[in-house]
């Protein structure tokens, strides 16, 4: 009798897999070829593997893309630097490149700067050198730290423009490392600045 059962459960299992297969087969279609279409309810799968398979990619970093990557840092440390200046005294360029902690803290700063009656003058140089000291993964995010040496004039003036710190007319060579974060998730290309140390 026990064999009997066990025969019985193969059978209704055969019968359940016949049934999903032909259920399956008249909601999908049989297809021979390619016919250039993608049925619509995989469009939304294929978009999601074609995302994962460039994020891979990028994942790889390797020496065109650290290379492409140090272009664009380049750019954010002048923009974010000459941003810190008072001829603004606004965080507004910045903004879009900087995360909201570091925004916070840069903001915070320059309110601090204004209520004690000072004003910076901010001359960028130029950068003399910017390499990548490490980039790693975490999570979805991958980060990049720069260790950036740029040439800057600053000067920290009060109300009567008396010089507090710094000189108009000196060259400081500045050392910066900076990490900046991506979402490799995102369909948003910028990379924020997600920790400062110098």
């Amino acid at each position: 009798m026990n064999y009997s059962f066990e025969y019985i459960d193969i059978i209704l299992l055969a019968m359940i897999a016949g049934f999903i297969f032909l259920r399956l087969r008249g909601i999908l279609g049989k297809r021979t070829g390619f016919d250039g279409k993608t049925a619509p309810q995989f469009e939304n799968v294929l978009k999601k593997v074609h995302q994962e398979s460039k994020i891979k990619k990028k994942e790889e970093f390797d020496e065109k893309a650290q290379s492409e990557f140090l272009k664009g840092a380049r750019i954010a440390y002048e923009t974010i630097i000459t941003d810190f200046s008072d001829n603004d005294n606004k965080l507004i360029e910045s903004k879009p490149l900087l995360s909201k902690q570091i925004y916070d803290e840069f903001n915070k700063a320059l309110k601090e700067r204004s209520g004690r009656g000072h004003y910076a003058e901010i001359t960028f140089i130029g950068i003399k050198t910017a390499d990548i000291k490490e980039h790693k993964k975490i999570d979805k995010a991958l980060q990049v730290t720069v260790d950036f040496v740029s040439e800057i004039i600053t000067c920290i003036r009060d109300k009567e423009k008396k010089i507090v710190s710094g000189s108009p007319d000196k060259i400081k060579t500045i050392y910066d490392t900076w990490t900046f974060s991506r979402d490799m998730g995102s369909t948003n290309p910028n990379w924020l600045l997600v920790n400062t140390l110098n």
